[in-house]
């Protein structure tokens, strides 16, 4: 079966800047290299920390940034270098759910006219027409009809996602790239948010790119997970085979940080040092935080993303063809 998504040693770089002139020094690499694939109807979750590419990867994808290198295939079709013309088209089929819900609405628009405006953008439709389609993406979402004519303020953050979740919705997209979408929501309304995402998943047959740093999160709604280190992708696996056998030392230390529910149950936790500003830009870059057995290759040879099982990608020396 062929991939809705394929990425394909996508690289990102960002000019550094300084003396007198403003004069190019060199590049901040926020995606280097990466590649992966998304299949129809799934979920790929991208997982790492702060500074790791996972969103500056959504925005190439959708656009919104230049890609400096590598490619981007979408349902079969190179959109790497797509035209602003036919951009239209492709935001009406790939669409961005954000992390700020109250940010990415537009504060002086009732949530009529949020909802409305891409149906209008996108296919020129107005009047009862127009408002029969936002009142039911609102009741596919959990809004109700008085809330057509209030504003953002007046919502709490979950209904300020669900006013985004149908807006992203108004133009039948198949597939939606979630920016951390339940980070700004308390623990409660997570739930619920993530319940009715699946449910728009099934109901509507959409395909999600998943960015996230939660974990479990991740656990619930992924299928597959791809974890990502200084812009680099270090491991690859179905979410089961990554919660239960980590290869690399950087996943490894992070399932490790997941609380036990359970108080009978000890795990070692593994505790990273130093931050992400330690990498030199030579072998492996996650090797200054490394607790693995370092080898002499670790500090000179970036290691390369290879398959140690069916559908299990691994960056790392130790798993490597001379470990």
């Amino acid at each position: 079966m062929s991939a809705l998504l394929e990425v394909d040693n996508l690289k990102k770089y960002f000019p550094v800047r300084g003396g007198v002139l403003n004069r190019r020094l060199s590049d901040f690499r926020a995606v280097d290299d990466v590649s992966f694939a998304l299949q129809h109807g799934k979920t790929l979750g991208l997982v790492g920390e702060s500074g790791s590419g996972k969103t500056t990867i959504g925005k190439c994808i959708l656009r919104l940034l230049e890609p400096t290198a590598g490619s981007i295939t979408y349902a079969g079709a190179d959109i790497t270098h797509i035209k602003a013309r036919d951009l239209r088209r492709l935001r009406s089929e790939i669409q961005m759910i954000y992390q700020a819900p109250a940010a990415s609405l537009n504060g002086r628009m009732t949530v009529g006219q949020i909802i409305g405006e891409p149906l209008w953008i996108h296919e020129r439709l107005k009047g009862n027409a127009a408002r029969d389609r936002v009142l039911e993406l609102m009741h596919v979402v959990g809004l109700k009809e008085e809330h057509y004519y209030r504003y953002p303020h007046e919502f709490s953050g979950g209904q300020q996602q669900r006013i985004g979740i149908a807006r992203a919705l108004a133009v039948q997209p198949r597939l939606l790239v979630l920016d951390e979408p339940t980070s700004a929501l308390d623990v409660s309304v997570q739930a619920q948010i993530l319940n009715l995402l699946q449910d728009l998943q099934d109901r509507f047959d959409l395909t999600y790119l998943f960015i996230s740093h939660d974990l479990g999160v991740v656990r619930y709604m992924c299928d597959e997970v791809a974890l990502l280190y200084l812009g680099k992708i270090v491991e690859v696996a179905a979410t089961d085979v990554i919660f239960e056998q980590p290869k690399h030392p950087y996943t490894q230390a992070l399932i490790s940080a997941i609380p036990e529910p359970d108080p009978d149950m000890q795990r070692d936790e593994i505790i990273l040092t130093g931050d992400l500003t330690l990498a030199t830009g030579q072998g492996c870059p996650f090797a200054p935080r490394c607790h693995a057995q370092l080898l002499d290759q670790c500090e000179t040879l970036p290691p390369p993303l290879l398959a140690i099982e069916p559908r299990h990608q691994v960056a790392c020396h130790l798993h490597g063809e001379s470990a």
